[in-house]
């Protein structure tokens, strides 16, 4: 156990706001400091870190508060940013602390890397990519930012930029796939905690790379991971690839 901190929940009544609760209260190295939801006030001066699963408006409002008082600092897990979203995001992290992660698993993270490692060996011209996603009825942004995630690592390994290879979505006749593209594909239904695979496909033969998460508490797990770590961390933008320290400083 790492020394103790005070951490507030962003969201806390959602149902990553709750899986993020049971976890921080079952620990006996951290103080629940605050909990609140979108609209709610709340004193940010009591905690070391907030861990927020809300909305990006909701993030977006947090960043800026924090930026106010000087601090704390930040776990970010809210998905579905715009680019004018993302970049308020990036100014904040000039004067905050903050991890932002579309995903908080150390499975998925992993997978990140494996998916850039295959894209850099697997020649374009003879390999597709597909991202496939799953979640339950009532996430409302597709796809997953965790499907953006793994689009970004193919990107990142053929050194190409994502928005100029990604595949609109099929429906109709829309012709033969272009080579090069990387496409995606989402589905919701039920409870499906997070489904996610990378198809490689050639002629001959398809890779498949996948994660299946079994409870949200893993996600919940990460995030408290990564609060504990970006408490006593300098102004930046960060995210698991550092908390897990597969990034180099």
């Amino acid at each position: 156990m790492s020394a103790l901190f005070h951490a507030g929940i962003s969201g806390a009544r959602g149902r990553m706001g709750r899986a993020v609760s049971q976890v921080l209260d079952a620990r006996d190295d951290v103080v629940v400091a605050a909990r609140f939801d979108w609209g709610e006030t709340a004193d940010l001066s009591l905690c070391d870190v907030v861990i927020d699963f809300s909305t990006p408006e909701a993030s977006v409002a947090l960043a800026k508060a924090c930026v106010e008082r000087g601090g704390p600092a930040l776990v970010i897990g809210s998905t579905g940013f715009t680019p004018e979203q993302d970049a308020e995001i990036e100014a904040a992290a000039r004067s905050l602390a903050i991890v932002r992660s579309g995903n908080f698993s150390l499975g998925v993270n992993i997978l990140i890397g494996l998916v850039e490692h295959a894209a850099q060996r697997l020649d374009a011209r003879d390999w597709d990519i597909e991202v496939l996603e799953a979640h339950h009825r009532r996430k409302v942004d597709a796809p997953s930012g965790t499907a953006l995630m793994l689009g970004e690592a193919a990107a990142n390994g053929r050194g190409v930029d994502l928005p100029d290879v990604r595949a609109v979505p099929y429906d109709g006749i829309h012709g033969e796939r272009e080579t090069g593209r990387i496409g995606f594909a989402s589905l919701r239904a039920g409870g499906i905690v997070g489904e996610h695979t990378v198809l490689f496909a050639s002629e001959d033969e398809t890779l498949t790379l996948s994660h299946s998460a079994i409870d949200r508490s893993l996600f919940a797990k990460g995030a408290v991971a990564a609060a504990a770590w970006v408490r006593t961390r300098r102004p930046g933008l960060y995210d698991m690839q550092d908390v897990l320290g597969f990034r180099q400083a």
